[in-house]
């Protein structure tokens, strides 16, 4: 006859294995890619592009010249037609490239959108984790696109 009282594991078994467990996910957690970056980063790169375009559609509208302003210190990007404004959270990154000037004038940190569709041009960057996306204003036709780039670990 077998003795049925010594299979199984002893608590002190158990609980050594989930301490083992809990250490390696402590130390893996870091190196995990972030899946909620993306849907973040997509979101914020819409709600500009929603912004930039609706600027863009006033000023083809009343036949005027509108501004959207672009305060990088400040993380905030201003529509020029309305009081629409998008806030940038700490944790994405935000840089704007902008031309010196446009039609004879300096630009000042805003993308200049015409009432016959052309724009002074200029790219946002956003940017999250190992993600960054450019939102790009072309200059001779004021089409407003996005570009997604995986940044280099490292």
């Amino acid at each position: 006859m077998s003795d049925d009282s010594q299979r199984g594991f002893t608590m002190l078994e158990m609980v050594c294995v989930l301490a083992i467990v809990a250490l390696l996910a402590s130390v893996a957690w870091p190196y995990l890619p972030r899946q909620t970056s993306r849907p973040r980063l997509q979101a914020y790169a819409l709600q500009a592009v929603t912004l930039l375009k609706s600027d863009r559609a006033a000023s083809m509208r009343n036949g005027l010249r509108v501004d959207t302003r672009l305060d990088t210190s400040r993380r905030l990007i201003s529509s020029g037609s309305g009081g629409a404004a998008l806030k940038l959270p700490d944790d994405v990154g935000f840089q704007a490239t902008l031309p010196r000037s446009c039609q004879q004038r300096p630009v000042m940190a805003t993308i200049s959108f015409f009432p016959d569709g052309l724009s002074c041009g200029g790219a946002i960057t956003l940017s999250r984790a190992d993600l960054s996306l450019e939102i790009r204003v072309n200059w001779l036709t004021g089409r407003i696109d996005i570009v997604s780039r995986a940044l280099a670990n490292g």
